[in-house]
């Protein structure tokens, strides 16, 4: 193929300068065992000419006018603020008139003043995670409740725009209004959440997506009560919050009803457009397919351009839709959610044909509930008016 050829689709990155190394360990972290993919004693930095280079090829990638740079970790403050600042000063370099915009996901538990400023002065959105009120959250990221909602005090504190990125596991899984409530208490206005669905062989390593067998961890959640939450959690925002508290996962569900993009990849039709950058220059093709058969190069040898628009990237992306079992096919919600992330298909549906969601009769739940009030939304949408308005009405 000719890599040198304008493409329409855009793709993102998300970059690890420490690799998987964290200063917390949570019960139902996925990304810290991803160590034993390298045989460095500890160092998992990623070096300054790694850095530039990433920051050139990667906007030399971006067919966009805006260019977004997305952090990652493990945790990304294990890193000096140094690193970042040398990270922006690559991105004017090598912007080229373009505009650069950064994110950052981070525990929490390292935010100072003096992170809240650089944040600040330099337009960062910060993602925090925060598993819900302390019982919740110390139980699965043991004793690090004061220090993340002391590091959201001080985001708050500086003006920093920030978003929750919450993950709905076995034991909030059954709270979902204290759950919300919490996050309002807090001042979130944006929030992410995701459920735990991880698998382990018989050796107890994690297993890919879309292969069979393996046992579900103890903090992953049923699809019983992943609906019964999901169905929950939206009858409270729905009544009193739309419009005012973003829900990423109800903001996509509307946008498949209306026939948009739902801007997150786990409800889109293909996926393979967000790759995960290790530390070393290591290229895999999602954040959660950080395993060796789903590596797709390193950047020092291969270009970003070729590997995110190359045909293993391109048939990783197409997989989600091409290998929908019957049921899926068949089912009357396919648009809404699209045979959700790849790496919860495990399972065999009522046909015996394999690659069903685990969580797929919870979404069904959810779809079957919520169907007339996001009929409604999509009517406010056409017609010009605000979503907001469902408020108002009973059903």
């Amino acid at each position: 193929m000719n890599i040198s050829q304008p493409f329409s689709r855009p793709f993102y990155v998300m970059a690890k300068p420490a690799g998987s190394l964290c200063n917390l360990s949570c019960r139902y972290c996925y990304y810290l065992e991803k160590k034993k993919y390298y045989d460095e004693t500890g160092v998992f930095r990623m070096s300054d000419e790694l850095l530039e280079d990433f920051t050139r090829q990667y906007i030399e990638a971006q067919t966009m006018s805006e260019v977004l740079f997305t952090w990652h970790g493990g945790e990304p403050l294990l890193r000096p603020l140094s690193f970042y600042e040398k990270a922006l000063a690559l991105q004017r370099r090598y912007a080229g008139g373009r505009h650069t915009d950064n994110c950052i996901q981070t525990n929490g538990t390292l935010i100072t003043d003096e992170w809240c400023r650089f944040f600040r002065d330099n337009g960062f959105l910060v993602g925090v995670s925060i598993d819900g009120p302390r019982r919740f959250h110390d139980a699965m990221r043991p004793d690090s409740f004061d220090r993340v909602l002391r590091g959201i005090e001080l985001l708050n504190k500086h003006g920093v725009e920030w978003n929750a990125m919450a993950v709905v596991n076995s034991m909030n899984v059954d709270y979902p209004i204290e759950f919300y409530r919490f996050f309002k208490s807090v001042g979130c206005r944006y929030l992410q959440f995701t459920p735990v669905v991880e698998r382990r062989d018989d050796a107890g390593m994690l297993m890919p997506g879309m292969t069979e067998g393996g046992t579900l961890t103890s903090t992953s959640v049923s699809p019983e009560k992943w609906g019964r939450f999901l169905c929950t959690l939206f009858d409270e925002w729905v009544h009193r919050d739309v419009g005012e508290i973003f829900v990423q996962l109800l903001d996509a569900t509307l946008a498949n009803w209306a026939g948009v993009p739902p801007g997150i990849c786990s409800l889109s039709p293909v996926c393979g457009h967000s790759a995960a950058l290790e530390h070393n220059g290591d290229l895999y093709s999602c954040d959660h397919f950080v395993f060796p058969e789903h590596k797709l190069g390193n950047i020092r040898r291969d270009t970003i351009t070729s590997m995110m628009y190359g045909p293993r990237q391109t048939a990783f992306g197409n997989a989600k839709r091409a290998s929908l079992p019957r049921q899926c096919r068949e089912c009357e919600y396919l648009f809404a959610c699209n045979g959700e992330c790849p790496k919860n298909r495990f399972v065999r549906d009522r046909y015996g044909n394999p690659g069903l969601n685990w969580l797929c009769s919870g979404y069904h739940r959810f779809f079957a509930h919520a169907a007339p009030y996001m009929d409604f939304m999509k009517a406010e949408l056409d017609a010009g008016r605000a979503p907001a308005n469902v408020m108002n009405c009973e059903f």
